[in-house]
């Protein structure tokens, strides 16, 4: 599965107003929770869990919060970028500034670690990552990861 095949133009974020984790969370759910036709409240209170198991900030500017529901049947990828980053507990201590936000069906548990596989790995590129940071609007960032992807 690519991230180009689950993640909605209707989703990417490309100006968060966002200054710490939970609104940071709560802006890109509201997107999901449309999209999915899912309650926004539900898909908030999943990625908070989440997230007090642990943060989901990987270090190096990068945060994936993430959750499973129930209520769904595909996985679900959106992308919010922070300009000036948010303090997101991350791993190494660094503000945030790209935030992939992953919902997926409860019962695909091999996907969800697929995609956040590929998600990660994709990320360690510090060309990719600083094209869709410099992205101006949701089709940059589609072409950029489809680009990306096709080189693979």
């Amino acid at each position: 599965m690519k991230i180009i095949d689950i993640i909605h133009k209707d989703a990417i974020l490309t100006d968060l107003i966002a200054r710490d984790k939970k609104t940071v969370i709560q802006e890109m759910a509201i997107p999901a929770a449309t999209i999915l036709k899912v309650d926004l409240s539900e898909i908030i209170k999943v990625l908070l869990d989440r997230e007090r198991l642990g943060s989901t900030g990987i270090g190096r500017g990068i945060a994936i919060p993430h959750g499973k529901l129930k209520s769904i049947e595909f996985p679900f990828l959106g992308l919010g970028i922070s300009r000036k980053g948010v303090e997101f507990d991350s791993l190494d201590g660094m503000s945030a500034h790209l935030f992939f936000l992953l919902i997926t069906p409860e019962q695909s548990t091999g996907t969800h670690l697929k995609v956040l596989s590929q998600i990660a790995r994709i990320l360690k590129n510090d060309v990719f990552k600083n094209s869709l940071l410099n992205a101006h609007d949701s089709q940059d960032i589609l072409s950029i990861i489809q680009a990306e992807e096709d080189k693979q």
